[in-house]
């Protein structure tokens, strides 16, 4: 059995080829501070992260069973990647993973402020 750990909060929906799949077995444990997640790793064969995890040279020595980390975004930079590499852990990510999204997020925002979205609601608080 292939145990996954994923440690920032990432939707069911996202997660569903690994939950689905026979061999592997998923744990969501978020929120995990440094001692914390050096507590459980060890049993671990994979680890998915966002940007909240920080996967420092501690933690990555502690995961004695890691195979590989999965950042479920674009960047690494909160993944010691020379850690990993000295162990021989793979690293990888997902770039075009939320393209759909930032687009979308921008002509939102985009939008919002065409219409004066901002002070309007400035406003309204105001009283």
């Amino acid at each position: 059995m292939f145990r996954v750990l994923v440690s920032d909060p990432i939707s069911d929906f996202g997660l569903q080829q690994l939950t689905r799949a026979e061999d592997v077995k998923v744990a969501k444990i978020t929120g995990l501070n440094e001692e914390g997640l050096i507590s459980v790793i060890h049993s671990y064969d994979a680890l998915l992260v966002r940007s909240q995890t920080k996967l420092t040279k501690r933690i990555i020595e502690a995961g004695v069973r890691l195979q590989v980390i999965g950042q479920a975004g674009v960047g690494v930079d909160n993944i010691d990647l020379d850690a990993a590499t000295s162990r021989g852990i793979v690293v990888v990510n997902a770039p075009d993973g939320n393209t759909v999204t930032t687009c979308e997020h921008t002509f939102a925002m985009m939008m919002s402020l065409a219409r004066h979205i901002p002070q309007a609601y400035a406003k309204t608080v105001a009283g």
